[in-house]
């Protein structure tokens, strides 16, 4: 059976303050729950303060972005080694934010993912389609794509041990969300199109969904076969709402 993952996506927040606050919450909401991995992507100047704090708990640290190099000329970027120096496990590439505002193509996020491969780091490959593409019909179309960029150029066995976080673009930060019900039967097509190159790696893949996901959604998406947790945005700034999320999935995958 699939373990569900609930990740939060800080973005651009954050203070010290604030990272001690909401870590703390963290661990005691979340330290009796099991049957869930859970994991954060604070922005990268928090990394230190967040493994501090995070180094008793089995809260899993991620960030929220990579470069495809290790070391060099390339200012203002951070590799996936001094990701894993500070014990960042999870590593969001893809999201939409990244494609739209740095223009971030299919075949770059295919390389980002290829590099925290090589680097036996986990990559949470974010996927979907923009409110007009959702409009003309092209939801699975443009996930296919963003999957093959992928899957044709490191073969599909690439997918084991990563992380798919379907995320339609017109429901992230707008309050507006698919039905479980929608939601699903997107997870189900993505998944049949893995399994369309490889059933085994079809069926063991973690599918996550993102936009906006509240603790009082959480539980009817998480009831959904195909919906192994979610990538939280806005409501994992909130140590109470997030942990509440967290728990539905934890909840809906014993049943």
């Amino acid at each position: 059976m699939r373990r569900p993952l609930v990740m939060g996506n800080w973005k651009l927040n954050g203070s010290k303050a604030m990272v001690t606050e909401l870590l703390n919450g963290l661990n005691a909401e979340l330290k009796s729950v099991k049957g869930v991995d859970v994991a954060v992507a604070p922005p990268v100047m928090y990394l230190a303060q967040a493994e501090q704090l995070l180094a008793d708990s089995a809260i899993k640290l991620g960030t929220q972005n990579v470069d495809t190099h290790n070391s060099g000329a390339f200012t203002g970027d951070i590799s996936a080694e001094m990701l894993k120096d500070f014990g960042a496990t999870h590593i969001i590439i893809g999201h939409s934010e990244r494609r739209e505002y740095h223009q971030e193509s299919d075949e770059f996020v295919a390389q980002k993912f290829a590099f925290l491969k090589e680097n036996g780091l986990t990559p949470v490959l974010c996927i979907g389609e923009s409110d007009a593409q959702n409009e003309a019909g092209e939801t699975l179309a443009v996930c296919a794509r963003q999957l093959d960029a992928v899957i044709q150029s490191q073969g599909v066995e690439a997918l084991n041990d990563a992380v798919i976080a379907y995320e339609p673009i017109w429901a992230i930060g707008t309050g507006k969300a698919a039905t479980a019900q929608q939601a699903q039967d997107i997870h189900a097509a993505i998944r049949k199109h893995i399994a369309s190159y490889s059933e085994d790696v079809a069926s063991k893949v973690v599918i996550q969904y993102g936009g906006s996901v509240k603790a009082g959604n959480a539980a009817e998406l998480f009831a959904m076969p195909d919906i192994d947790g979610a990538l939280v945005g806005g409501a994992a700034l909130d140590a109470a709402g997030f942990a509440a999320i967290a728990k539905a999935a934890a909840e809906a995958k014993k049943a």
